[in-house]
């Protein structure tokens, strides 16, 4: 497979990464037109040149805001928050796919800024990741990630430097604390500059497109990119990205970061926990189970468990609120093993069933059918749901 090695040995920003990308064979006219269809040409210009850093070529990318006459464009974007910018992805041209990684990318931030400032995420003005050039980074990210065809995204251990950092908040440690949130399960180094090597933008991008964090990759390149980012130090401000070829990836399964959410509950009816939970897989939820448990005062209850993404915690979090008698919710951070899976179609006398063959090193462990497909079938034709499986057993027409 193809896959995209970041190589993070003097951390990653938004416009390092935008840099390397086009260092790397994305066409800056085609990240540019693509841009356009946000509808926001009046607020920043893309300049593209090339720069060095330690005897280090490559490209270097400056987000130019508010073009001159135009400068409310900056202290309208000051106050954008997650509402705004989820407006300006949705509403824009841009293919599915790139609003879906855009969005991701942004929730992520959004999620750590909350947790780090102690408001709901629906309060959160975002300084930075509300401005412009944020809004460029993170959805150029997506574009270049999609214009790439990469099959996956590897990446080494991230440095994030030291020492202090001036933002609107103040001056904070490095790494910042939205840097930490955002960087909770992935393998960091520190203390390689006194400076902030890898910025929040930065961050969110490494943690939503890697698929893997390795820092020996058994990979062939194909060719290499280098982003220059804008500061000079000790290392070479520089972030280095290469399309390779790996035969498999390092693990042999892969590790995905995850929150376990989790209420008791002692005053909700089995009738009225079933369609909570009904509501929780529906609303996207990795896994929802319940766990029968003893209270205080020797009460009979449930835990509800609830495993999702790190970005879809508060939204889980009120969705329990909202459908359960719960005052309070517990959160625990968590890595995930995930085996890939792949599907086929096998076409039976009733009608086509997907196949699901979970892989280890490319190998089928085990093949089950999809239920809902089974169960759809069998309402149908008016079977038996086992005869459905019994047909599939035969291996289909």
């Amino acid at each position: 497979m193809n896959i995209l090695y970041y190589d993070c040995f003097a951390g990653i920003s938004g416009d390092m990464n935008l840099a390397a990308m086009i260092d790397l064979g994305v066409d800056p006219d085609h990240l540019r037109a693509e841009l356009s269809k946000l509808g926001m040409d009046d607020e920043f210009r893309l300049d593209v040149s090339v720069d060095s850093r330690h005897g280090l070529c490559g490209t270097r990318v400056d987000v130019s805001l508010a073009f001159p006459g135009t400068g409310q464009a900056r202290e309208h974007s000051a106050h954008r928050n997650l509402a705004d910018i989820e407006a300006i992805i949705l509403g824009s041209g841009l293919r599915s796919e790139v609003k879906q990684t855009s969005l991701e990318i942004f929730r992520r931030i959004a999620q750590a800024e909350a947790r780090v400032h102690g408001k709901p995420l629906d309060e959160v003005h975002f300084h930075e990741v509300g401005a412009t050039d944020s809004i460029v980074d993170i959805v150029g990210a997506a574009i270049c990630l999609h214009s790439l065809g990469a099959d996956a995204v590897w990446s080494s251990p991230v440095e994030l430097g030291g020492g202090f950092v001036r933002c609107a908040h103040g001056t904070l440690p490095v790494p910042a604390p939205a840097t930490v949130e955002i960087l909770h399960g992935v393998p960091t180094t520190r203390g390689a500059v006194r400076q902030e090597a890898t910025t929040p933008t930065g961050a969110a991008i490494l943690a939503t497109l890697a698929d893997v964090f390795t820092d020996s990759p058994a990979m062939t390149t194909l060719r290499s990119g280098c982003g220059i980012g804008h500061r000079d130090s000790e290392i070479p401000n520089v972030l280095r990205v290469h399309l390779a070829r790996a035969e498999a990836a390092p693990a042999a399964w892969r590790q995905q970061p995850a929150r376990l959410l989790q209420c008791n509950i002692d005053d909700m009816t089995g009738e009225m926990l079933g369609a909570a939970l009904d509501l929780l897989m529906e609303q996207g939820a990795m896994d929802v189970h319940f766990t029968p448990i003893i209270m205080k005062k020797n009460r009979p209850a449930t835990c509800l468990s609830l495993l999702c993404a790190p970005e879809e915690e508060e939204r889980f979090k009120e969705l329990l609120f909202r459908h359960t008698s719960t005052l309070g919710v517990k959160s625990f951070p968590l890595r995930k093993s995930v085996l890939d899976v792949e599907f086929e179609t096998l076409e039976t006398a009733f009608g086509p069933v997907r196949i699901k063959h979970a892989l280890l090193r490319g190998e089928r462990l085990r093949s089950k059918p999809e239920l809902e497909d089974c169960r759809a079938l069998a309402q149908q034709h008016g079977l038996p749901l086992a005869r459905i499986y019994e047909e599939i057993q035969k291996g289909g027409k």
